[in-house]
């Protein structure tokens, strides 16, 4: 999320809009021009992560010496319901984005009877807002269906020049201990219960029957990892990867497993952007990009024994990899993030008028 809000903004900045950012100060952080950084605390279970703190206080000031004219909430936590309170206050029009299903983590978590708090307090913020911005079609759906007032789609785009095949490094492979025709399994992603990993562990234990040589890559990191190292001590796990490093695992390898939990289609795409194709379930980015066979895999959701049949079906013939690969490449070289910023910048301009002809009307 955070890679996909930087580009945003940074393309509005380009546009020559004003963009104020206002987020949790991180370690080592600098203020980089026009960002407030407020103090903000280690999330639980996401201890790279900073939940950002209630700054009402810091919002009027900043509010009241520069009114914006749209605020866009990009998360639901305490700083987010603080800019949400002050902006009602100020009666500035406010969006809001949902990007991770918080309330379907809890229950991976032994917090179960939470889910359906998380839940109503996630609806409850987003009713507050004038529209909630949802990345796929099927969350969009889903959150009508659940009692969300105002939901709109704004997809992602994908940097194609960062997240590219010739970016294929034969070092990595050779690091990796691959010989030229090994098969390269990639996992991108936090390595959490959430997550789904039992599931591929044992797609890649059934890929491995056909190819013995086939080696499964992890970037990422997180609270499983000790345990899956030693339950697996054959699986190669990089940790934590970014900008050209990340590129070149991702193109490096031949083949992706994305999370299960994967809304915000950010892996998704920058896998099919690398040339991997991608086994996942018909549902949010890979329901929106991936035509089963042609670039990709996928089947319905939630059907583990026909996810699982997949193992088989992607590696004979060993070829269609590359085909599925080159065609998942051009699906996302379509992708422009140009029109991703403009749908926003269009959402954002939307809102700001539909306020002034109310104030015109008042």
């Amino acid at each position: 999320m955070a890679r996909t809000l930087s580009r945003i903004v940074e393309a509005l900045r380009d546009k020559g809009h004003r963009v104020h950012v206002v987020r949790p100060k991180q370690a080592n952080d600098n203020n980089p021009l026009d960002t407030a950084l407020v103090p903000g605390i280690d999330l639980p279970l996401y201890k790279e992560l900073k939940l950002g703190l209630p700054a009402s206080k810091t919002l009027r000031r900043l509010w009241s010496q520069h009114r914006p004219d749209i605020i866009y909430i990009a998360t639901e936590g305490l700083l987010g319901l603080s800019a949400l309170r002050e902006a009602r206050y100020q009666n500035i029009p406010t969006l809001s984005g949902f990007h991770t299903n918080f309330h379907t983590y809890s229950s991976h978590y032994r917090l179960g009877p939470l889910k359906h708090l998380v839940f109503h307090y996630l609806r409850y913020f987003h009713n507050r807002t004038a529209c909630t911005l949802a990345p796929s079609p099927d969350l969009v759906s889903d959150l009508r269906q659940k009692g969300f007032h105002s939901v709109e789609q704004m997809a992602r785009g994908v940097d194609t020049d960062l997240f590219s095949p010739r970016h294929r490094s034969n070092s990595i492979r050779r690091e990796w201990g691959f010989e030229q025709d090994h098969l390269g399994v990639l996992y991108v992603g936090r390595i959490a219960a959430e997550k789904n990993l039992s599931l591929a562990e044992r797609m890649f234990r059934r890929i491995q029957n056909v190819y013995p040589s086939a080696r499964f890559i992890l970037v990422g990191d997180g609270p499983l990892r000790a345990s899956m190292e030693k339950r697996n001590p054959d699986f190669i796990f990089c940790g934590m990867q970014k900008g050209r490093p990340l590129a070149e695992r991702y193109a490096s390898a031949d083949l992706l497993f994305p999370s299960m939990t994967e809304t915000f289609g950010n892996v998704v795409l920058e896998a099919m952007a690398s040339g991997l194709p991608v086994l996942a379930y018909d549902y949010a980015a890979p329901r929106m990009h991936i035509t089963s066979g042609r670039n990709g895999l996928t089947v319905p959701f939630g059907d583990e024994e026909r996810y699982l049949a997949l193992a088989y079906q992607i590696t004979e013939p060993p070829a269609s990899l590359k085909t599925m690969g080159s065609a998942a490449r051009e699906t996302a070289t379509a992708l422009s993030w140009d029109r991703i910023v403009q749908r926003f910048e269009n959402l954002l301009w939307e809102y700001v008028e539909a306020v002034e002809v109310e104030h015109e009307y008042a």
